[in-house]
């Protein structure tokens, strides 16, 4: 089942599948009912208004276990905070190009905040709708990233 939100940074359709919330995708118009996209829209609504920091949603990401580790990490990564690449190849003991790569991949964008993980010296990348000016929107919209935004 899929459902659209409008947001700031533009369309995002919110895709569940056997009660889990499994993509987040930008562009789309779709409005199919159920309790975990009705929840899902109205805290993805919170949280670009400012009034929501840390989602709860019932979240499966499909792919390999080493994409749903990082994407566990980056899970992790408190609102208005950043890590690197760096800092989570070092946690799982991987390169951190291939941690760029599992970003790149991340099927749930913005509910898990792959847009909080930047490069050892810049912003890094980001595969969204928008490319880096999204990232870049997101993280002023959390106040982080200090001086790079």
């Amino acid at each position: 089942m899929r459902r659209t939100v409008l947001t700031p940074t533009g369309p995002m359709t919110l895709v569940e599948d056997k009660s889990a919330l499994v993509a987040s995708e930008w562009g789309g118009d779709f409005t199919e009912q159920s309790d975990v996209l009705v929840e899902a829209a109205r805290q993805l609504e919170a949280y670009f208004s400012g009034q929501l920091t840390v989602f709860d949603l019932p979240l499966q990401v499909n792919g390999s276990r080493f994409l749903q580790d990082v994407c566990g990490v980056i899970a992790g990564i408190p609102f208005g905070e950043t890590l690197t690449y760096g800092d989570i190849s070092r946690e799982l003991g991987v390169p951190a190009q291939a941690v760029g790569q599992a970003c790149g991949s991340n099927p749930i964008p913005v509910i898990i905040p792959c847009h909080r993980v930047l490069g050892a010296s810049g912003l890094g990348g980001f595969s969204g709708a928008g490319g880096i000016e999204t990232k870049v929107w997101l993280l002023k919209h959390e106040c982080a990233g200090g001086l790079l935004i």
